[in-house]
């Protein structure tokens, strides 16, 4: 019997509603499929408790939490010794996903930036990385992390990168990682795959965001981790890769980003 290969989501969101009703088997398909690893991500911190428990629930499921850029003038600011406390838990790996989200929200640019700089000093004093959003904001999210890593160094990973290649060429130069979500696998979008393209392959993570943006052939349908397996087979494409290798490239690539998520040992 052939074994099956071996990837990570590196972000969903396992605590939305349209899992409730399923969210067992839904993480099931998900290792069936070959997804060993999801990362769920909590968008508001008043959440973290449920997103937590969903962490706690499934072994191969671990958690993130913060304040998303377009509920960042709705929510309590978050605090850097708030988000510090939060990442003792064992299986918390990462700080976000924060960011900035100028499509919808760009009248809260002010608030968004603020609390983009306060979850990047969290994930400086935790060593966690931080997991970024960004939508319609490139010249500012390049400047601010720019300006932020000159005070200190983090880790940083793109999620859902879809931005331009200007945006994806600064953050490489920082060190940073870019996810590729079911976007890059959607035929339109060639540019974007180009862009992957030009990235060193091992900064490179693969994601779904689920329950959006589901990667053809589930294009239109509620998105689920499993379907992390479709995306991956297309970076394998667009790197010239056999599939196990460009899968165990971001295998690697994930355990070299999120350390606490490779190194976690479940207690006995």
């Amino acid at each position: 019997m052939t074994e099956t290969i071996q990837i990570t989501d590196s972000h969903c969101h396992l605590d939305f509603d349209v899992f409730d009703a399923n969210r067992d088997q839904v993480v099931q398909r998900a290792v069936d499929a070959g997804v060993a690893r999801m990362v769920t991500i909590c968008t508001k911190l008043r959440l973290e408790p449920q997103v937590r428990a969903i962490a706690e629930a499934h072994a191969p499921v671990f958690y993130a939490a913060g304040t998303h850029p377009m509920s960042a003038a709705d929510e309590p600011m978050a605090s850097v010794d708030e988000l510090v406390t939060l990442s003792q838990h064992p299986k918390f790996v990462g700080i976000g996903e924060t960011g900035l989200d100028y499509h919808y929200t760009a009248d809260s640019k002010a608030v968004q930036q603020q609390s983009l700089r306060i979850h990047i000093a969290a994930a400086r004093e935790t060593g966690l990385p931080l997991i970024i959003h960004a939508r319609d904001a490139d010249e500012d999210m390049a400047r601010i992390l720019s300006e932020e890593h000159a005070k200190g160094a983090f880790s940083c990973v793109m999620h859902c990168f879809s931005s331009s290649a200007a945006l994806a060429r600064a953050a490489l130069d920082l060190g940073f990682y870019l996810s590729m979500s079911g976007i890059a696998a959607f035929p339109r979008s060639a540019d974007l795959r180009e862009i992957f393209a030009a990235a060193p392959v091992d900064r490179v993570l693969v994601e779904t965001d689920a329950p959006y943006l589901a990667p053809p052939p589930h294009r239109g349908r509620t998105n689920e981790p499993a379907y992390t397996v479709h995306t991956a087979k297309v970076g394998a494409e667009v790197f010239g890769m056999d599939w196990p290798d460009f899968a165990a490239q971001t295998e690697a690539n994930f355990n070299r980003l999120f350390t606490k998520a490779a190194n976690y040992k479940a207690a006995a």
